[in-house]
């Protein structure tokens, strides 16, 4: 449809050259879409704006302008509207053509990047020895809908999972596991993560209150960090155990990482230091190497400082980030990295790409994108707890809603006095709960905190996925009613837009390329939600007004190539979101 857009503003401004002299040529017509059906599809207030340098009337100028404006075959003849704006209608034949382009297209008039670029997402991010919990849902959604997104384009994409899998924490865990469980040093499995966590806490305990255990935890640090076989093998079980159960949730929610943790770049962090020191940006601060920051300040209002190399001559966050972005630039060739964060690290991502900017490790060539997120709520407004006031565990929260979905699915079953077998009850109700998960939480403005609500989010009406996925499955239904094998359609067979709903349909339809370009640039999910939104409202409102079985040809056949790139769009779009679809539900 930008497209379309681009073509009008063309036309006018040769209009306006035509009518007013060669200096209008290039000015801008201001052609926007209406924002009431009843203005048309696009509006120019043009008329009004050069109403004071021509001295003339805007009614005189629109009509002028319309005098020497050329639609013919794309807009209904122009409209003089109010005290001069110009309305536009775009022809039912013009939006037929378009269509009938798109159905031919597999990419439904989706283009690939004309300059394919190799694109690093960094999201999802989990800590060894911790459980994934609700605070890690937002990164991993919304980073493998970008992702997605990206890689429909035709970007060479690399997931990467930046896990915490490195750092003092964990000479504090491998000093516990060595006291409480030796034998796991040599029998590979004996402990699972349900035990990890427990442990990670009694670890902490011990290292607030002991004072000998604190230093045979700093000591294990350095032999981890020296590589001494006992201590790299008792990091390597936390990890192996740790990934495992990550990798059940990536393989529920169908994603795809690449995991490149911390660890990875701890041989790199020296010559980070090095470098900066050579390049003079190092300062020493209370006996840490800090790069002194522009534009930030402390709350007695001093420079701040981000810290490179703490005095005990450890190294941290920024460091390893540092290393990451280096690495990321020269190594892998990235032009465009997206961290997916929550929004309460925008201030770290903003300090350390300015010191990458400063060292030169990141040059103008390379866009980096901090995508920040806010926090998952309860229905009471706070911050999502269990009862017992801890962090609720993602595994649970998934398990819950596809629960909730099955008892949903079930009492719909049993109204409706359909028997359906076990294993189409549980395919349901996993995709129809984890869907409902994935949707809730991409449909909002990602820098908004949102209330998580299982009752919503499952709800067959409303802004849900379920109501998206009952949109697809019902042209499935008119495939089993008619006997239709919607692949068998003539692709060439002729599209008529006679009544209103087809019509707005149409237009929807057509719009989803834009969609697409712009989620790739702003990097926005709830923008395709809202689009399949209102394709699907579209749709449902074409349907109860105008029959398709039952209509005559060649209006059938039309109706049902309708029906039927209506649904690929949604198959299309719900797959950039990462939710699959259902013939019936």
């Amino acid at each position: 449809m930008k497209l379309i857009i681009e073509v009008i503003r063309s036309e006018f401004r040769k209009a306006l050259g035509d009518a007013f002299g060669e200096e209008y040529y290039q000015i801008d017509p201001l052609v926007v879409l209406a924002s009431n059906p009843k203005f048309g599809d696009y509006q120019s207030n043009i008329p009004l704006s050069l109403a004071k340098k021509l001295g003339e009337p805007p009614r005189t100028i629109a009509q002028k302008i319309i005098d020497h404006l050329n639609l013919n075959n794309i807009c209904k003849p122009p409209e003089i509207a109010g005290p001069g704006f110009i309305n536009l209608s775009l022809e039912p034949s013009y939006l037929e053509t378009l269509l009938s382009e798109i159905n031919l297209d597999s990419l439904l008039g989706v283009e690939k990047a004309t300059h394919p670029q190799k694109i690093i997402v960094d999201f999802s991010s989990p800590n060894i020895a911790k459980e994934m919990h609700v605070g890690h849902l937002r990164s991993t959604i919304i980073g493998d809908c970008i992702a997605r997104v990206l890689e429909f384009r035709g970007h060479d994409v690399l997931r990467l999972n930046h896990i915490g899998d490195w750092g003092t924490q964990f000479g504090m865990l491998i000093a516990y596991l060595k006291e409480v469980y030796p034998e796991v040093l040599t029998t590979a499995d004996v402990i699972d993560l349900g035990d990890l966590v427990t442990l990670y806490k009694q670890a902490k305990i011990r290292f607030d209150e002991d004072e000998v255990f604190r230093e045979t935890a700093r000591q294990e640090v350095v032999k981890l960090q020296a590589g001494e076989a006992s201590s790299l093998q008792a990091w390597q079980l936390l990890c192996n155990q740790s990934r495992r159960e990550f990798q059940k949730i990536y393989d529920l929610l169908d994603i795809k990482l690449i995991e490149r943790g911390e660890s990875f770049y701890n041989p790199f962090l020296a010559d980070i230091v090095t470098e900066l020191d050579k390049q003079g940006l190092l300062e020493e601060n209370d006996g840490a190497q800090c790069v002194f920051l522009d534009g930030f300040t402390n709350k007695d209002g001093q420079p701040l400082p981000l810290i490179v190399q703490k005095s005990d001559g450890g190294y941290n966050y920024a460091t390893t980030d540092l290393a990451a972005i280096r690495y990321r630039i020269t190594e892998d060739k990235a032009e465009r990295i997206i961290y997916v964060t929550d929004a309460g690290q925008a201030n770290h991502f903003a300090q350390f790409f300015q010191v990458a900017k400063k060292a030169g490790f990141l040059p103008d060539a390379v866009e980096v994108i901090h995508v920040p997120f806010g926090l998952v709520l309860g229905e009471d407004g706070k911050k999502l707890k269990t009862r017992s006031g801890e962090t609720v565990k993602l595994k649970e929260l998934l398990d819950e809603a596809i629960i909730q979905s099955r008892k949903d699915l079930e009492t719909r079953l049993k109204e409706e006095s359909r028997t359906e077998t076990e294993d189409f009850i549980s395919n349901v109700s996993q995709i129809v709960g984890l869907s409902a998960v994935k949707y809730a939480d991409l449909s909002q403005n990602r820098i908004s905190n949102y209330i998580f609500s299982y009752k919503k989010m499952l709800n067959l009406q409303g802004n849900t996925a379920p109501y998206m996925l009952y949109a697809y499955a019902r042209v499935q239904s008119i495939s089993r009613e008619g006997g239709i094998d919607f692949s068998n359609l003539e692709k060439e067979a002729q599209i008529i837009l006679a009544e209103e709903t087809e019509i707005n349909l149409a237009k929807h339809l057509l719009q989803l390329s834009d969609i697409i370009l712009d989620v790739e640039k702003e990097l926005y999910p709830n923008r395709l939600c809202e689009y399949l939104f209102e394709v699907s409202k579209k749709f449902n409102q074409f349907y109860e007004k105008c029959p398709v079985l039952k209509s005559e040809e060649p209006t059938k056949t039309s109706r049902l190539v309708l029906c039927d790139l209506t649904a690929r769009t949604l198959k299309l779009g719900l797959s950039l979101l990462g939710i699959s679809t259902l013939e019936r539900m």
